[in-house]
């Protein structure tokens, strides 16, 4: 039986890519903030564990707890949506904290025991707007961003070594904590800019046109199965039909 680690299983991506490899039989280490055992199905096969990506200890702590494990998914992230001029430098450092730096935390917390089996796989979820840029997201984006080439950078690094990288990059996804998220520092933070407020409403609209393609957590559960098991797969899989429209 195989162990996957999946880090933000609280909401989105992360909670139903838990509940998609369980129901395939692995045994899943669900990783949140603030653990809740309810969210997912009653399992022998779960382990569900605090974790903050942006604390060196709780990662250690987490992945000490976990034990061996043959795929890392680092899902966790936070969103952030605003002009550069209304993104105080405190929000821009949370952002990349999480998103950028948690990745790379877990990695080099998971890499040791990876090394040592000759034998592991990582799974970093990054997002379709490094695909195609889209305004107030340039933040955001460049978090994002910055784990993608850091992911294909680390793929040649650690080819050597049998361990295996992929990248997984959803489109937009309404269902998700994204939103919230946004809304919540947006409130911290004073909104946007008197300057961009018609520009951003518009910008917001057009996010919610009726009838656009979207992702569902499911197509990226589905994405990030396919990178576990499809030894064939390639290096970025985009997940949801609006991230494939990109990628042709």
């Amino acid at each position: 039986m195989k162990t996957v680690l999946i880090t933000g299983c609280s909401s989105g991506f992360g909670l139903d890519t838990a509940k998609y490899f369980l129901d395939r039989d692995w045994k899943v280490i669900a990783t949140m903030r603030s653990p809740r055992s309810d969210l997912l199905p009653e399992s022998d096969r779960l382990v569900v564990l605090p974790l903050d990506v942006t604390s060196d200890e709780s990662v250690r702590n987490a992945v000490e707890a976990a034990g061996p494990v043959d795929v890392l998914v680092n899902n966790a992230g936070i969103g952030w949506l605003n002009a550069v001029e209304g993104t105080p430098i405190d929000v821009a450092r949370a952002v990349f904290e999480t998103n950028t730096l948690g990745t790379m935390r877990m990695i080099r917390a998971t890499v040791p025991q990876f090394r040592e089996r000759k034998a592991g796989l990582i799974i970093n979820v990054t997002s379709s707007v490094t695909m195609k840029p889209l305004p107030l997201l340039s933040v955001y984006t460049a978090s994002k961003a910055a784990v993608n080439a850091f992911t294909e950078s680390l793929a040649l690094e650690l080819a050597p070594l049998g361990i295996a990288v992929k990248i997984v990059l959803p489109g937009a996804a309404p269902g998700t904590g994204f939103g919230n998220t946004v809304r919540s520092l947006l409130q911290q933070n004073g909104g946007f800019p008197a300057a961009y407020a018609e520009f951003a409403n518009g910008v917001i609209a057009a996010m919610q046109t009726p009838g656009a393609p979207r992702t569902l957590s499911s197509d990226v559960a589905e994405a990030i199965w396919r990178a576990a098991t499809d030894p064939s797969a390639p290096l970025r899989i985009p997940a949801g039909a609006d991230a494939i429209a990109l990628e042709r």
